[in-house]
Formats: structure tokens, sequence, C-alpha cells
């Protein structure tokens, strides 16, 4: 089944179910806060591995002690879509056990 362009209704109720992220234009978008820079890269890397796994990868800054996602799905003219939500879901179940907020 192909990808297809989420609704501004479907977003909007999607991101109701993930308290933290936000519409950034055409993309979700997130930024945590970390304990410490070690801890922030650490994050970065099990994302990335989540990312490989999902065939799906996010734009991701690191910076001292944060970690920023922004999210779109290339394939469909860089429309936010389901496979982009479920990245999201996927970042906000890891995150705990690094310590982000």
């Amino acid at each position: 089944m192909p990808l297809e362009p989420l609704s501004q209704k479907e977003i909007e109720d999607r991101l109701a179910e993930l308290p933290g992220w936000s519409q950034d234009g055409d993309r979700i978008a997130r930024s945590y806060r970390l304990g410490s820079h070690f801890a922030a890269t650490a994050m970065v890397v099990h994302i990335a591995q989540v990312q490989d796994e999902l065939d799906h990868h996010s734009d991701l800054t690191l910076g001292y002690n944060t970690v920023a996602l922004t999210v779109n799905t290339h394939s469909v003219g860089g429309a936010v879509t389901e496979r982009d939500f479920e990245l999201a879901r996927r970042v906000e179940e890891l995150a705990p056990g690094h310590g982000a907020s």
C-alpha cells in the first residue's frame, strides 16, 4: 500500500496523542533535553538504529545536551504521513530510557 499524505485534521489528531511534538511547516518536530552531552549522543545513536529498522530517516540534530528531530516523508513530496508518526512514536518509547524530557 503506497504512502499517502495525511490531511491537516489527521496530523492534528495524531499530534494530540504525542505530547511535545508539534507541526513545523511541512514536518512534525520535537526537541528533547538530556542530562549530558554523552546521554544526548547515545540517544541519537539509538534513534539512528530505529530509523534504519524503519528505513525512514529524519533530520536529527545533536546539541550539547539536546536532541531535535524534524520528520516528513520525502517520497511523497515532503508531506507528513503515517510513517512519520510511526517514527515519532518509536522515539517517544525510547526517550525515557535516555532520561530525555
